[in-house]
């Protein structure tokens, strides 16, 4: 029970609170969990994932107990519209009013870089999400603090490699203006510096945009090989289309395009993202697939329809459930909840989970990134169905989880 406390402490929304009214529990007896969600705002696809994907495993993850080390749990929810300020707020009043001990942050950078300091004065463990900017990992925060994936700047790397090899020379960076558009750019813009390959000064575009066609038109005409566009989902739907409306055809395009591993959002676009070469955290290819992450799956994928989420649960589901055993594991390993035993566990300890050995680095970060690039192709229609195996998608890198390579110029996928 207690190595699978870690889907109950992962779970980033819960609509309602889990714990039964028992009328012979305290407060004092409770262990309270404090959940930064995203049910509103730009990460809205994901928080309503996380929240109703919880509710899947919720049940599994306790044994039917509702409890952990004997003790009853309940998960607070705070819906922070994907604003930072409003996080910040909520994180305070999780730990400070409510007496929540473990808090769980949102999935995005700019969330994330302001209840880390939070985290760090109340010197509780945070679980944050799979925020990636530097401006967060370049500051020495809490060390009970961990993320669930490698800082932008050594992702970047992941796609960096592949560069040289596809005869590009110059990139073009586009990004949203946010905490993660703008820190992710620079992660690239560093990473392939470091590779030779020429970086032309970025466009950054404001979350009022909603017409990237005049963005696209001026990315054209600087002539660039290649497109690193780090983005949001409406950004990343929005020059999808614009890319595929203007004609516009670089050797490669893509990077770190928050959004498109959503079945809904992949599913809508269909053939206009085949060539598009972009992060994934987890896809169902012979490298990444073992009897425990099938298991998994075959359970999500079976409640999935009737609980309203992502029907396929490769992005956020594997990665949710991996993260989870993380915690799960450290608990049972020391036979504690205390907030330094588990975190030192943590920082000192490689932990098998269905996404392979995770280590954690002295910031929090993963030391070996767990993201892939993919370029999609053969796409037809928009039917989901064709998302289920490898038949859309190729891993072009890092080496070791590579299922073929990258077609450029990614026009090519598109005829």
């Amino acid at each position: 029970m207690l190595r699978k406390l870690a889907l109950v402490v992962f779970a980033l929304a819960l609509a309602v609170t889990v714990l039964g009214a028992a009328t012979n529990v305290t407060a004092q007896d409770t262990l309270k969990i404090g959940l930064l969600s995203d049910n509103t705002g730009g990460l809205l696809l994901y928080g309503t994932e996380l929240e109703r994907g919880f509710m899947l495993g919720l049940k599994y993850a306790t044994d039917g107990t509702m409890e952990v080390a004997g003790r009853p749990i309940e998960v607070l929810v705070r819906d922070n519209a994907s604003d930072p300020t409003v996080g910040a707020t909520q994180a305070r009043e999780l730990l400070e009013r409510d007496g929540a001990e473990v808090l769980v942050g949102a999935p995005s950078s700019g969330v994330t870089s302001q209840i880390m300091p939070i985290a760090l004065d109340q010197d509780v463990i945070l679980m944050a999400g799979p925020a990636a900017s530097p401006t967060i990992t370049s500051t020495d925060f809490n060390l009970n603090t961990f993320r669930a994936c490698r800082n932008s700047f050594q992702d970047a790397l992941t796609l960096a490699t592949v560069l040289p090899d596809l005869g590009v020379s110059k990139v073009f960076v586009f990004g949203a203006d946010s905490v993660f558009g703008r820190g992710t750019a620079a992660a690239f813009q560093a990473a392939y510096g470091l590779k030779g390959v020429e970086v032309l000064e970025p466009v950054f575009a404001d979350q009022a945009t909603t017409d990237f066609t005049p963005i696209v038109r001026a990315i054209q005409a600087a002539n660039p090989d290649a497109v690193v566009i780090c983005s949001y989902p409406p950004d990343s739907v929005g020059m999808v289309r614009a890319v595929n409306e203007t004609g516009f055809k670089p050797k490669m395009i893509g990077g770190a395009m928050v959004g498109l591993q959503i079945s809904a959002i992949k599913t809508q676009l269909g053939p206009l993202l085949n060539g598009f070469i972009n992060y994934e955290t987890w896809v169902p290819s012979k490298q990444a697939m073992n009897a425990d992450v099938e298991a998994f799956l075959k359970d999500y994928q079976a409640r999935a329809k009737a609980a309203g989420v992502d029907p396929l649960g490769y992005y956020l589901g594997t990665w949710g459930y991996a993260y989870g055993e993380l915690l799960g594991k450290a608990v049972e390993a020391t036979k504690s909840l205390n907030d330094d035993k588990i975190a030192d566990y943590l920082r000192n300890n490689t932990v098998k989970t269905i996404m392979g050995d995770i280590k954690f680095g002295n910031k929090g970060e993963w030391v070996e990134s767990g993201m892939m690039q993919v370029q999609y192709h053969n796409i037809k229609g928009n039917d989901l169905e064709q998302f289920r195996g490898m038949d859309t998608q190729v891993v072009v890198a890092p080496a070791k989880m590579k299922t073929g390579e990258a077609v450029v110029p990614f026009e090519k996928l598109r005829q």
